[in-house]
């Protein structure tokens, strides 16, 4: 198949018409759709053979980033179909050739109303400082949600406003505030780099797409402290095992400054799921929690994971525990009990709140 640019176009068409989330090319398989979290094998193409997708990832990569790839085996990037839709890309290799997964990154960014989040986690958007994470698993929605808060600082308020992030996801349109998104390895060499400079650009509001290593921990942390009102999202799947990574991927000898630093500037941590509903689609299960005197002490006495007492108990105040929200999603009859069960963490207690 000589036009791989061609075949390509065709492949990313489909997901954007199948309502697709992510789409998979490896050698030995059919190209495959995750369309609500299941996968969906394209058996009316042909399987794909080392040539094709190697051919295809040379499409996807370009001349620029060819010799980065061939050198560190692996790459993340944004790849845009002219005028039509853009992709979130990892491209590797493995044992049968080279492979790549796309995630559809759709062109609109939907208000936390069109997302079904919790109205809460507005309050995240009116602060003038602190440090906000967005945690679950991979391909939970945390950037769509980061996405949301962002935009509604960029429409209520005038801000300056900078983005980290490999790759840029959403593309955002200036409203009320200035909006500089810097990609890493396009725009700066990494995100800690990018972290220490931009204390010179004058930024009132800091995204970071994922905080990766401790430096970047840090610098966020630091920016926090210093009077910005920092964003991050975190691969992990609760708050108080979030306060845990980031305490524990800190040499011994620090983690105690590092636990005093969090206590002050810690405002919140939304953590996510997307379940399949019940009619189609995915709907999120939310935990949050504020940081309240009760949160930062537990974090200043290194008893982070009483922290999930404290978010049961704090409804009140708008507080929310992931089981609350599963047990409310399968109230409403949006979920079913075997998925609710899957996804909680105690599904003892689960059935408490049902």
């Amino acid at each position: 198949m000589a036009d791989y640019n061609q075949y390509l176009e065709e492949l990313l068409s489909v997901t954007a018409q199948q309502g697709a989330s992510d789409l998979h090319i490896s050698p030995g398989h059919y190209p495959v759709l995750r369309v609500d979290g299941r996968l969906l094998i394209l058996t009316n193409q042909k399987i794909l053979d080392k040539d094709t997708t190697a051919g295809i990832v040379y499409a996807l990569l370009g001349d620029e980033r060819k010799t980065r790839f061939l050198t560190d085996k692996e790459l993340d990037f944004s790849y845009e179909l002219p005028g039509k839709n853009r992709f979130r890309v990892a491209v590797y290799q493995t044992r049968g050739g080279l492979a790549a997964s796309l995630r559809l990154i759709t062109n609109e960014i939907r208000t936390v109303e069109e997302l079904n989040l919790p109205s809460i986690v507005k309050i995240f958007s009116k602060l003038s400082q602190g440090f906000v994470l967005i945690v679950g698993p991979t391909g939970h929605g945390k950037s769509t949600t980061l996405a949301a808060i962002i935009d509604l600082i960029n429409k209520e308020r005038a801000e300056k406003i900078v983005t980290i992030e490999d790759p840029v996801e959403y593309t955002f349109v200036p409203d009320k505030s200035v909006i500089d998104q810097r990609e890493v390895y396009q725009d700066t060499f990494s995100f800690h780099k990018a972290l220490r400079s931009v204390f010179r650009q004058n930024a009132n509001v800091i995204m970071i797409g994922e905080l990766r290593d401790y430096e970047t921990m840090s610098a966020a942390v630091t920016a926090a402290e210093t009077g910005h009102l920092v964003f991050a999202s975190l691969h992990t799947n609760s708050a108080s095992q979030t306060i845990e990574r980031i305490i524990d991927s800190f040499p011994p000898n620090q983690q105690g400054q590092i636990r005093n630093q969090l206590a002050n500037t810690i405002s919140g941590v939304i953590s996510q799921r997307l379940i399949p509903r019940v009619r189609g689609g995915l709907i999120p299960a939310i935990e949050i929690m504020i940081a309240t005197p009760a949160i930062r002490t537990l974090i200043r006495d290194n008893r982070p994971r009483q922290m999930d007492l404290v978010i049961e108990t704090s409804q009140d105040i708008g507080m929310i525990s992931l089981d609350k929200s599963l047990a409310d999603l399968f109230r409403k009859k949006e979920i079913s009990w075997e998925r609710a069960e899957f996804y909680s963490s105690n599904p003892s207690g689960l059935k408490e709140l049902v």
